[in-house]
């Protein structure tokens, strides 16, 4: 038998989860405001940060359901919501990113052809055999 202190210890820590993650969500929800108005390095660093939570949440949520305590526990309804909500925004992920990497992937090509490529970012790599490889700069 679970005591009765394990549960309350185990609902506190949930509780506190919870309440973080209103904070950053709070916190997210009144930063759209001022992005609005943001230069392309506070845009960066906002998605940046954005990431980052959103990677912490899906470690925490597969260690979630890693957990016997956990699924042995949630009744069938939870986990079929779970996964299809997990499924939506994994489609819409992946729908961004085709679109943000097609999207760059024009403008690149379309600065090449006019050459406003900025020479210390982009440097073509020596010929492969084949053709050009270049190298982008991070």
């Amino acid at each position: 038998m679970v005591s009765e202190d394990f549960v309350k210890i185990f609902a506190a820590n949930l509780t506190n989860w919870i309440e973080a993650q209103k904070n950053f969500l709070n916190s997210a929800t009144l930063m759209e405001k001022q992005l609005e108005k943001a230069d392309r390095l506070e845009l960066v660093l906002a998605t940046r940060a954005a990431f980052a939570h959103i990677v912490k949440t899906v470690e925490a949520f597969d260690k979630w359901l890693q957990d016997p305590f956990i699924v042995g526990h949630m009744p069938r309804e939870m986990l079929i919501e779970i996964q299809k909500s997990v499924w939506e925004t994994l489609k819409k992920l992946l729908e961004l990113d085709i679109k943000h990497t097609s999207e760059f992937r024009d403008l690149i090509l379309r600065l090449a052809e006019r050459g406003q490529l900025h020479p210390l970012l982009f440097m073509p790599r020596e010929k492969a055999g084949r053709e050009d490889r270049f190298y982008i700069s991070y």
